[in-house]
């Protein structure tokens, strides 16, 4: 008996591992891919898709990868996401650019990444479980969303720069929270897994950038 319940353990402990490490290489790969297309729509000063396009290409191409995520079509469309969500940085980084504010970008990015090993960092060292934040996190959408919606009205700077730092911590938690699902077999999909930290690194930077360029400007 005891051997069965240790058997079990040890291959439950290696389907951990896997998705682990098909997460952190599909992540690396989705970057780095997600980085050609904004390096391209940057030099090439592509138009942005505008907040209708760029929202329906976000959720509809979200919803196809979680839609198509137990299949090999899954890697697909997961590039095919972070492809977008890349060329639509490419119009941000260029007002940054045109503003002698390259910098800012440097910036942004060790920022970012940062962030990200330090969570995951932690996490995979203590192997704590982060389920509890599951619902602070509900908590901390509902107020974004009413902060979001509430700024398209008021365009106030305070708000905006608020609405930064909230996101910075709620992608923060995010990255915590998906970490910890994962190698306590929370979540046994790494195709999901990677789109779900990609989001969290794509956040931070374009908040980290909003921070910086308002400290810049002042």
């Amino acid at each position: 008996m005891d051997r069965i319940v240790t058997s079990s353990s040890q291959t439950s402990l290696l389907s951990t591992h896997r998705v682990l490490r098909n997460t952190y290489f599909l992540l690396g790969l989705t970057l780095a891919f997600s980085a050609v297309t904004a390096t391209l729509s940057t030099v090439y000063a592509l138009p942005s898709p505008g907040l209708i396009l760029m929202l329906v290409g976000f959720y509809g191409l979200m919803f196809l990868t979680h839609r198509l995520a137990n299949s090999p079509m899954g890697i697909l469309a997961a590039f095919a996401f972070t492809g977008f969500l890349g060329y639509c940085l490419g119009p941000i980084l260029n007002s940054y650019l045109s503003a002698g504010m390259g910098d800012v970008i440097g910036m942004a990015l060790a920022g970012t990444a940062i962030t990200f090993f330090s969570c995951s960092a932690y996490v995979l060292t203590t192997r704590k479980d982060m389920s509890f934040l599951g619902g602070m996190m509900m908590a901390g959408f509902v107020v974004l969303l009413v902060a979001v919606i509430a700024n398209i009205f008021l365009q106030m700077p305070a708000l905006h720069l608020a609405i930064s730092v909230l996101f910075i911590l709620f992608s923060s938690a995010a990255i915590l929270w998906e970490t910890s699902n994962i190698i306590h077999g929370g979540e046994t999909n790494y195709i999901r897994a990677t789109v779900s930290l990609y989001v969290s690194i794509y956040n931070i930077f374009i908040s980290l950038l909003s921070l910086l360029g308002f400290a810049r400007n002042d």
